[in-house]
């Protein structure tokens, strides 16, 4: 059997077009026709990606994304219309890995469910895992081995997004990235110029590693340019 997609979303054409392109490719899909039912599928069908449509019956894809977030780590697009801008930006806030917006091209589609499951794969496969290292920068640890990033000793909730983000950064400390450089380098596909998803997870980052965001030590902005990662290396 092939990894296991479920398709949350109250619009049978489209859940029809899914379920028919993605099992083409290989996948094993389910659909839920509204929120509840979606969120119970979650736990019970145990998915390796969620498509998650927001505007849902009886539960809307927000508040299915913060019940489950904390319960399960599996990468979730969102489904928002094209007018739905805020949508966007709120799925990714509230943790959300991607978004896609409606009408979209199957083609584009499924090179963001393979690029999303790719990166889970390798996350959570011990054969693709770094040998046991530990990089420091201030109070901040970064732990190639058990994909976990620590700030004074502390373990920080990261999402697979965010862990990505700031390990490439560190990496190449005081290098300089544009946004859609980030986008091809951590993303690993083009975002058609939305460069918003960065700035999102960089906010986001900022807020759990830094003890001021508006005044960060270790994700930095250079005006005009795009982001790099600073603080001192141990």
């Amino acid at each position: 059997m092939g990894q296991k997609i479920l398709v949350i979303e109250d619009e049978k054409a489209i859940v029809d077009i899914l379920l028919f392109n993605l099992e083409k490719e290989g996948y094993e899909v389910q659909a839920a026709y509204d929120g509840q039912e979606g969120l119970d599928m979650i736990f019970s069908y145990e998915p390796d990606l969620i498509l998650l449509d927001v505007m849902l019956p009886k539960m809307d894809g927000f508040e299915i994304c913060k019940s489950m977030r904390d319960k399960v780590d599996v990468p979730i697009i969102i489904l928002t219309a094209r007018e739905e801008e805020d949508n966007k930006i709120l799925g990714l806030e509230i943790g959300a890995d991607d978004y896609i917006t409606k009408p979209f091209s199957m083609k584009e589609l499924i090179a963001r469910v393979r690029a999303n499951l790719r990166r889970a794969q390798v996350i959570s496969s011990q054969g693709d895992r770094a040998s046991g290292s530990v990089e420091s920068f201030g109070d901040i640890s970064i732990d190639s081995e058990r994909y976990e990033v620590k700030k004074n000793g502390v373990a920080v909730d990261l999402t697979m997004r965010e862990y990505d983000l700031i390990k490439f950064l560190a990496t190449q400390r005081d290098k300089v990235f544009a946004r859609d450089e980030l986008l091809k380098q951590v993303w690993e596909y083009d975002y058609l110029g939305d460069v918003r998803t960065v700035d999102v997870a960089v906010r986001r980052l900022r807020e759990k590693i830094e003890d001021d965001p508006s005044n960060p030590q270790y994700i930095m902005t250079r005006r005009g340019v795009g982001y790099y990662f600073s603080g001192p290396q141990e």
